[in-house]
């Protein structure tokens, strides 16, 4: 039922509040016009009884016995008659001569003054009071007949065939129609700026993202859609950017091997006399591994960047360093770990290992002698930090490094088969985990750190200060003996 009463009304916005304030005052309006037209209505005639009763009052009062005066009228009053018990008029004013009696009221002895209207069938009404004379007046001078006094006058003008209701119809109706306009108007100019955005983002395309809708002033609700649309938009521009710089990059990484496999094979086939079919089955099955990589990275990137919910539990971020250290290859550069107790963090175990993973194969990777792991907090954060002895990371590379596909001169040397996508995906992580990732300074080599959010600081102690840049809270609480891996 109340779809249905829904449908009725207009579509646009602009049509339906306008209905709905025009009816609102509409019936506003006739509830004071009615008000207004019964007081007006009542104050005229209580004025013109007021008046007739005091004119009658005066000429019963100015009769004596054996006289009767000649009825003198008093302002508006000008009608005044005479009246036996048998409806004749004795006496009348020069405007009631030759007229009936204004009335056929005939007051009782217990209310002698009524008032009253009556209209004529030949047109035009008369407001009246009439007073029933004193027994003992009628009897000195009439004998004892009852008679009556008509005082009275023509009904006004603005009460005579309805004026006053169709003067306040009127006004209500043009005080109606004016605030329907009114909001009709202002509607209009209120929702000019939506018709703006849609008119502009009407023309926006894939194919063109740069147009943005056009800003009202100030800080009205029309200037924070459009404030929004535009922050959107740009997102949204960014995001198509990043896809098609994405797709393009994707494609080269994977021409790449796709075209190094295939260049194998056909020498294989072309020339089978000059071609070692080991060495060359030997090469595709590294190609081929190189483009699982590529894939696996791609379909890792891709769950991070759909925002997919991953599950999340408490996870102790020392233990865990030691996990990913003991599945590393024992021949490698030696690790050296130092760590707090009781660093947790709420995490997904899965995700933090392939983060530890990835910054532990690059530093042993680009390292010439050690690496360095500590685990420690910074306030209310827990900090992993990743340190080799290499030749470091420029200032400018910084960034870069993190981006997909971006492998610098000593990454490419160092393995040749690497997808450039682990710091990205590294990342990506950390941000799903309200973390950072970051290359800090360092004296030697490069420095990865880490920052999540701890679960329980426990009994952790303000930062002091000799501890290492970028993590805190060392010489505050024992530490585990370092030891290497």
């Amino acid at each position: 039922m109340e779809a249905r009463r829904l449908s009725l009304l207009p579509a646009s916005m602009r049509a339906r509040s306008t209905l709905i304030i025009g009816s609102a005052c509409l019936i506003f309006l006739a509830i004071i016009g009615a008000g207004i037209d019964f007081l007006v209505t009542d104050r005229i005639e209580a004025g013109v009884f007021r008046d007739a009763q005091r004119t009658a009052t005066n000429w019963v009062g100015s009769m004596a016995p054996g006289q009767i005066p000649r009825p003198a009228p008093e302002g508006r009053i000008d009608l005044l008659q005479l009246v036996d018990d048998h409806g004749r008029v004795v006496m009348a004013s020069p405007a009631a001569a030759g007229r009936p009696p204004l009335g056929t009221i005939r007051p009782p002895k217990d209310n002698r003054i009524q008032d009253g209207t009556v209209c004529r069938p030949e047109g035009g009404c008369v407001m009246f009071t009439v007073i029933r004379l004193p027994p003992l007046d009628t009897s000195e001078i009439f004998g004892g007949e009852s008679h009556f006094v008509y005082s009275g006058t023509t009904q006004p003008s603005i009460l005579a065939g309805h004026r006053l209701e169709l003067v306040t119809t009127t006004g209500v109706l043009l005080a109606s129609a004016l605030v329907a306009w009114g909001n009709w108007w202002v509607g209009g100019r209120a929702l000019r700026p939506v018709a703006a955005i849609r008119a502009t983002m009407a023309d926006i395309t894939v194919s063109d993202l740069s147009m943005r809708v056009p800003e009202p002033p100030g800080r009205t609700e029309y200037a924070l859609l459009a404030r929004t649309a535009n922050q959107t938009l740009a997102r949204l521009e960014e995001a198509v950017r990043q896809q098609r710089r994405f797709a393009s990059t994707t494609s080269h990484e994977l021409r790449t091997p796709l075209t190094g496999l295939r260049a194998r094979l056909e020498e294989a086939v072309l020339y089978p006399g000059d071609v070692d079919p080991r060495q060359t089955i030997r090469d595709a099955l590294t190609l081929t591994q190189r483009l699982e990589t590529i894939v696996e990275d791609l379909l890792v990137l891709a769950r991070l960047r759909s925002g997919t919910p991953a599950q999340h539990e408490p996870v102790d971020l020392a233990m865990l360093v030691r996990e990913a250290i003991a599945t590393l290859p024992a021949d490698g550069v030696p690790i050296c770990v130092r760590a707090q107790g009781d660093i947790t963090v709420h995490g997904n175990r899965i995700q933090l290992v392939r983060v530890l993973d990835n910054l532990l194969a690059n530093a042993r990777r680009h390292a010439h002698g050690k690496v360095e792991v500590t685990v420690g907090h910074q306030g209310d954060r827990a900090v992993v930090a990743v340190t080799d002895d290499g030749d470091g990371i420029a200032h400018q590379d910084r960034e870069r490094v993190f981006e997909r596909f971006v492998r610098l001169e000593d990454g490419r040397r160092l393995e040749p088969g690497g997808s450039g996508l682990g710091l990205a995906i590294s990342r990506d992580i950390a941000h799903g985990h309200d973390g950072t990732l970051r290359v800090e300074d360092s004296p030697r080599g490069a420095r990865f750190v880490l920052d999540l959010p701890l679960l329980d600081m426990g009994d952790s102690s303000p930062p002091t200060s000799g501890d290492p840049p970028g993590v805190a809270g060392f010489g505050a609480l024992p530490q585990t003996p370092a030891w290497r891996a």
